[in-house]
């Protein structure tokens, strides 16, 4: 039975362009199918799935991928931080109006 993978359409989208510009790389750099998957350690039919963005295969095996392309240092910036600003609007809204000393610790002070 085979399992299915429950992705939204853009999901769907962004992982099959991924999976189009690993396979576009390989290309330019003249790796072929045999090479690519011995050198990441798959076999020739998982690759085959990462450049159709097959969404069973784990992350772990794009990463080796990606290294193999030597593009490795791409993934430190994939989900940078820094740039969320979704997450920082998100983060203010809980902040509290005010902060207020509890009074049993204005005393002890």
């Amino acid at each position: 039975m085979k399992r299915e993978h429950i992705l939204s359409i853009p999901a769907k989208r962004a992982l099959k362009k991924f999976g189009a510009d690993i396979k576009a790389a390989r290309i330019r750099r003249r790796i072929t199918m045999a090479i690519m998957s011995e050198r990441a350690r798959i076999s020739p039919l998982t690759l085959a799935k990462v450049e159709k963005g097959d969404p069973s295969v784990s992350f772990g095996i794009y990463v080796s991928i990606i290294f193999v392309l030597g593009m490795v240092d791409k993934i430190y910036d994939l989900l940078d931080i820094s740039g969320d600003s979704v997450g920082k609007i998100l983060e203010e809204e809980r902040l509290p109006k005010r902060v207020r000393i509890p009074k049993s610790k204005i005393g002890d002070a």
